[in-house]
């Protein structure tokens, strides 16, 4: 099978407020008002998560469905932890991105906990999110 291409189109606003584009669909991103933004979208960050959340319930249905599991529902957490003086140009010392990510499942299935716990790490093996956050990626900036 080919390679699929996955784009997103992003064009500033106004301050802040960022608007993207993924085919037909618009999203917005933003800062808190507290950071200068006017809270229109969740920040860069938590789309990270948002990205990262929504790809594991996803897989978890794929899988469930491929392997005919009644999943009945899947809920997912995901938070970390990053020192904003990094990307902030405070310290240039500092790593910018999170130095931890935490996904914290909550799996409603007929499942032992080391059925669900296997089920998790199968999900996280096919997450294409994930394998981009644990595996690096090459990034290409190009300049009009």
């Amino acid at each position: 099978m080919a390679p699929k291409t996955v784009r997103v189109d992003a064009v500033r606003v106004d301050g802040f407020k960022i608007e993207a584009t993924a085919r037909q669909h618009k999203a917005f991103v933003d800062q808190p008002a507290a950071g200068g933004g006017t809270d229109t979208g969740p920040t860069p960050l938590e789309y990270l998560f948002i990205s990262l959340a929504g790809c594991v319930a996803t897989i978890g249905a794929i899988i469930a469905n491929q392997r005919k599991l009644d999943l009945r529902n899947i809920e997912v957490s995901v938070e970390g932890d990053l020192d904003t003086d990094g990307f902030m140009g405070k310290n240039a010392d500092l790593r910018v991105g999170f130095t931890s990510i935490r996904v914290h499942t909550k799996i409603d299935a007929d499942m032992s906990q080391e059925e669900k716990e296997q089920f998790v790490r199968d999900i996280d093996a096919r997450c294409p999110i994930s394998d981009n956050l644990v595996r690096v990626s090459a990034v290409d900036f190009t300049v009009e």
